[in-house]
């Protein structure tokens, strides 16, 4: 079916309107609004409006570390909970982008420029052909061919309208995961048939992307759009960096870090970087935490959002940083809500961008 994805990013100490922890307020509401899947994402670094860095790099008390909502259904059913997430929180970015929910990937269809992202929701503790369901995903979408596929670990989430919150003691099966896997229609269509027998209560998402470059080489150049739809309605570009945490960059140092740096230095509006525990990008073999290891080889997402004028000024930034290695993809957002102390960028109504 057509449907609608909502991000909300907010800061670990953010408050809601009514002065309870923005993420747990979120939870809340999906859970009253009925939603049908939402998931809990921690990062591990960002910046916002207020340009602070803020990172689990640094041994300070005062961490205030980036967490990531993201929320899937009807465009109906999204519409109206974004309108209750603008109302909610006085400061926080909130991002909608359409897309295709289902249940079976025989619902879905590929459209669109020739790159898709497909996106597997399921439960931490779910099995298919007698392995933990999200490891079985990435090595079936590598096997055919899909460019990179990393598994986030949920915090907190809703699946079907109902709060799955992990308890301090317990295996926590319930809490969602998400395998995001980003390839050509080629690839992801000859996957798509061998996830036909994911458990009961999964939930899979097709979008709309442009796959701009694939291990450092240009695969197809950046799209820049207007900034307004006809009606005056402001368009942004989501640009995310699929690569993985020991990833170095080309004058040394973490990608993912440096990469940080150089867009707050350069002025861009906000930057996330969420961590995975096993996946792959690239032609590069699939990877996660091993034990006694002393290097970690977890997956790492860098999301930016701008204006597509700023994103084509901050482009050289993202290519040069991208020169060695990575998965660089882009995608049109049709509603962009930033909001600070005095600040507020944007609103929640989607534009037409022709999606």
């Amino acid at each position: 079916m057509n449907g609608m994805k909502l991000t909300v990013y907010v800061g670990e100490r953010d408050r809601a309107a009514d002065g309870t922890l923005a993420a747990s307020a979120l939870g809340d509401l999906f859970a009253r609004n009925g939603v049908r899947l939402a998931i809990l994402l921690r990062g591990i670094e960002g910046f916002g409006l207020k340009h602070t860095l803020q990172t689990h790099r640094m041994l300070t008390l005062s961490e205030d570390l980036p967490l990531v909502w993201v929320a899937v259904d009807t465009q109906e059913a999204i519409a109206a909970t974004a309108g209750q997430v603008d109302a909610l929180l006085p400061a926080g970015l909130v991002t909608l982008e359409r897309a295709q929910v289902a249940a079976r990937t025989a619902e879905l269809t590929l459209t669109g420029d020739p790159a898709a992202k497909l996106t597997v929701y399921c439960g931490r503790g779910d099995r298919t052909r007698g392995r933990a369901t999200h490891h079985a995903v990435v090595d079936h979408l590598r096997a055919c061919g899909v460019e990179g596929a990393s598994v986030l670990l949920g915090v907190d989430g809703v699946r079907d309208g109902a709060r799955r919150r992990p308890r301090f003691i317990g295996r926590n099966t319930d809490t969602p995961v998400m395998v995001v896997a980003v390839g050509a229609h080629r690839a992801v269509r000859s996957a798509m048939p061998g996830l036909a027998d994911l458990p009961d209560g999964a939930t899979i998402t097709l979008e709309r992307i442009r796959l701009l470059k694939h291990d450092g080489r240009a695969v197809a150049p950046l799209d820049t759009p207007p900034d307004t739809d006809p009606a005056g309605l402001g368009v942004w570009q989501n640009i995310t960096v699929h690569t993985g945490e020991d990833a170095e960059a080309p004058g040394g140092g973490s990608l993912y870090v440096e990469l940080l740096r150089e867009l707050r230095a350069a002025g861009a509006t906000g930057g996330t970087v969420l961590g995975g525990i096993w996946g792959y990008s690239g032609t590069g073999p699939a990877h996660g935490d091993r034990f006694l290891s002393l290097r970690r080889r977890v997956p790492v997402v860098c999301v930016s959002i701008e204006r597509p004028a700023r994103l084509a000024e901050l482009w050289p930034v993202i290519d040069r940083m991208t020169a060695r290695g990575g998965l660089v993809t882009g995608e049109l957002v049709p509603a962009f809500r930033a909001a600070g102390p005095g600040a507020r960028i944007g609103g929640v109504r989607p534009a037409d961008t022709g999606g």
